[in-house]
């Protein structure tokens, strides 16, 4: 990475890898250890990072006019990454008081000067006044480091730790190589690649069971999150209210504060399957109407659907959606739904037949909101192709909807040849799709097996709907008892990744057993907004990926077993054995 000296302004790097638009960045974890700009030759010094990482940290050598290479500092990566792999330790004490601190270095005379608070605005663009100076750590950079300190089993991120299948290499292959006028190495148009977008007119003409215009309701972009993220900037304007379901994907809420808007929560409601016995049970999340129809007003500007739901897995079904279609009606012309629906591929328990629209589905088992009478005209289909070719590296996104909602943005030629051959036959299934999907739900009942097995209450998918790859389960007493009374005291949750500083029960627990019992899940409070967490809405619940390797799973089924007291059958008496 190539960054000039002159005017180096370490507050700016700072705010900037916060950015939950940016994957990648850095930040020293010491900035106001480097040079003053006036020791430096203005002309030729620059800083770059070495390609040598060590203990999850970059060397940064600066180049002066000699041409001799000097060591200055020591960095380390800060960026948020949102269900990827991050190499990140929390923000240190120094950089942190330097953000947020009234007195900023004057780089212009090497001295400090006072700055007021106005001044302190000043220094940050209205992008940053919206989020908050967010230069603390998060969950997955706090979750990252514990990943990289510790020899774990790693179920926390959302990502294949596979390769993606070769025909999709192959057309990425074949389309670098493409030596032909078509070829797809120059600027092309901003919406989209024409072949990548009539591919994906075709597919979603089947899907909405209409005809979809491939260059004025199509749009191609840099993954979903970049999808998201245009819609809302086109949408909404400061005072506008969008409406997300609680648990929600934790990239949401800051998405909509960039664009200025309020997000507004409808908690679903955790219904057990049972608990009149005593034992804790699995159980559904449910979309109460009344609590939907509270949150609407006249200015709610947009609601968020994602289904399949990450964290949950939960599939909204048909009746949940009309009463959402009913609200988006009744809150006004204004009002848009932007759904989410990367997981539409993974429905690996699909709902009963009669909560389906009734007309055959490309994607068994999933309703596309755009399908519904009337909702066409207001809603916006995002995905991507990264959860479906287990490819989340190429960040390749779309939306898809009415042509006065969609908005022009960029391009990917590889997957326009990998979506025509998906549809062919593929090691003994009809499609790529029916063996991705038979794939998924062997994974998740090998990690139900031992998630149970371990003590945790997980869904019914013979009764309960379920997509994505993630299972949200929920943590039972025997599993607080098993937890060590100290990971509950402030040694532990004071923690400034954790909502409210607080590191609470579901962090503590994915936090134990990390450090000391070998597999890394991830905590639920993250996917709750900061007030319902701080009261205790999430504190029975983590999430945990399947979208692994056998050897991965299996792996963290032998390391979930030493999480509790070890139960064994002899004959017909339970026995209980310390699992320490």
């Amino acid at each position: 990475m190539i960054s000039s000296l002159n005017n180096y302004n370490p507050a700016f790097l700072g705010l900037l890898v916060q950015s939950p638009l940016l994957c990648n960045g850095f930040i020293s974890s010491k900035p106001l250890g480097l040079p003053p700009t006036e020791e430096r030759n203005p002309k030729l010094a620059t800083l770059f990072a070495s390609s040598t990482q060590k203990d999850s940290a970059t060397t940064l050598l600066a180049l002066d006019n000699d041409g001799e290479e000097d060591e200055i500092v020591v960095t380390v990566d800060r960026a948020p990454c949102f269900d990827g792999v991050c190499e990140s330790t929390p923000v240190d004490g120094d950089v942190a008081a330097f953000l947020t601190d009234t007195h900023a270095c004057d780089h212009d005379n090497g001295k400090d000067k006072e700055s007021s608070p106005s001044d302190e605005n000043d220094a940050v663009g209205e992008a940053m006044l919206r989020l908050g100076t967010m230069t603390g750590p998060t969950v997955w950079s706090e979750f990252g480091r514990l990943s990289q300190e510790y020899d774990v089993a790693n179920l926390g991120q959302g990502f294949p730790d596979w390769l993606p299948p070769d025909f999709a290499v192959e057309a990425l292959v074949s389309a670098t190589i493409d030596s032909t006028k078509q070829s797809p190495h120059q600027y092309t148009r901003t919406a989209g690649h024409p072949n990548l977008v009539k591919q994906l007119a075709r597919r979603y003409s089947k899907h909405m069971h209409r005809t979809i215009d491939p260059m004025n309701e199509v749009a191609v972009t840099v993954g979903a999150s970049q999808a998201l993220y245009l819609c809302l900037q086109t949408l909404v304007k400061p005072g506008d209210e969008v409406i997300l379901f609680e648990p929600f994907f934790d990239l949401y809420q800051n998405q909509i504060k960039l664009a200025g808007g309020t997000p507004v929560y409808v908690p679903l409601t955790f219904v057990p399957y049972t608990e009149d016995t005593g034992e804790v049970s699995g159980g559904e999340w449910v979309l109460e109407p009344e609590k939907l129809e509270q949150a609407i007003s006249p200015k709610t500007r947009a609601i968020i659907l994602n289904s399949p739901h990450n964290p949950t897995g939960k599939v909204f079904n048909l009746s949940e959606m009309k009463h959402i279609a009913e609200n988006v009606i009744a809150a006004g012309p204004q009002c848009v739904v932007i759904s989410d629906e990367v997981y539409k591929y993974i429905v690996h328990s699909s709902p009963p037949q009669e909560e389906l629209l009734g007309v055959e589905s490309s994607c068994p088992g999933h309703i596309h909101f755009a399908s519904l009478p009337g909702m066409w005209d207001r809603t916006i289909t995002v995905s991507s192709a990264g959860k479906t070719f287990s490819a989340t590296g190429w960040q390749v996104g779309w939306c898809v909807g009415p042509s006065n909602l969609i908005s022009p943005v960029h391009q990917l030629e590889a997957l326009a040849r990998t979506l025509p051959k998906a549809d062919e036959p593929y090691e003994g299934y009809d499609s790529y799709y029916e063996y991705l999907n038979s794939k998924y739900r062997r994974k998740r009942d090998l990690l139900g097996k031992g998630l149970k097995e371990a003590g945790f209450a997980i869904p019914d998918y013979d009764r309960t709907p379920g997509g994505g790859f993630f299972i949200f389960a929920r943590i039972t007493p025997e599993l607080r008892r098993a937890l060590p009374a100290e990971r509950m005291g402030p040694e532990y949750t004071k923690n400034p990744a954790a909502p409210g500083g607080e590191a609470r029960l579901d962090w503590a627990l994915c936090q134990w057993m990390a450090e000391e019992k070998g597999v890394l899940c991830i905590p639920s409070s993250p996917f709750f907004s900061r007030e319902r967490a701080m009261e205790g809405a999430s504190d029975e619940f983590i999430r945990v990926a399947f979208c692994k390797t056998d050897e991965t799973i299996e792996s963290a089924a032998r390391a979930l077993m030493g999480v509790r007291s070890k139960k064994e059958l002899i004959g017909s008496s339970l026995v209980e054995t310390s699992a320490e």
